[in-house]
């Protein structure tokens, strides 16, 4: 018995060129961000760590303190600091709790939240504990 062919299912559209660009633009800062961390002597634990809650750019370790760092790219340093909003540090610290949970013994030294700011032309801005977890 013959059995009907299945109707395909339509392609997956193109994303459109703006939204490409944003996240090479991405890539390429978080990239930037990554090599700061390391000539800062940070060990690099993961980048574009994937949680329910959102993603953790960067999270690295330096000596006994796990750092979680956010990297935003935009044109001026000004922009770049703003982005980083009430909303998103809540979701970093969503997606930091469900790091522990994963790996309980990175829970044992301290724990901070850093940025990384990326403008055109200039060496990347770290931002050292630039927010906390107290909600």
């Amino acid at each position: 018995m013959a059995r009907r062919a299945e109707p395909l299912k339509p392609l997956k559209a193109a994303p459109r060129p703006e939204r490409l660009a944003a996240f090479k633009l991405g890539l390429s800062a978080e990239s930037r961000a990554a090599m700061l961390l390391i000539a800062k002597a940070y060990r690099i634990l993961a980048r574009r760590w994937k949680t329910p809650f959102g993603e953790i750019d960067i999270v690295a370790r330096r000596r006994r303190t796990l750092i979680f760092v956010e990297v935003k790219a935009r044109a001026t340093l000004d922009e770049a600091v703003e982005a980083v909003t009430e909303r998103s540090k809540q979701r970093i610290i969503g997606a930091a709790e469900l790091w522990l949970a994963h790996h309980p013994a990175d829970a044992e030294g301290d724990i901070r939240f850093d940025v990384i700011v990326v403008v055109p032309g200039k060496i990347p801005q770290h931002i050292v504990n630039a927010f906390d977890a107290g909600r």
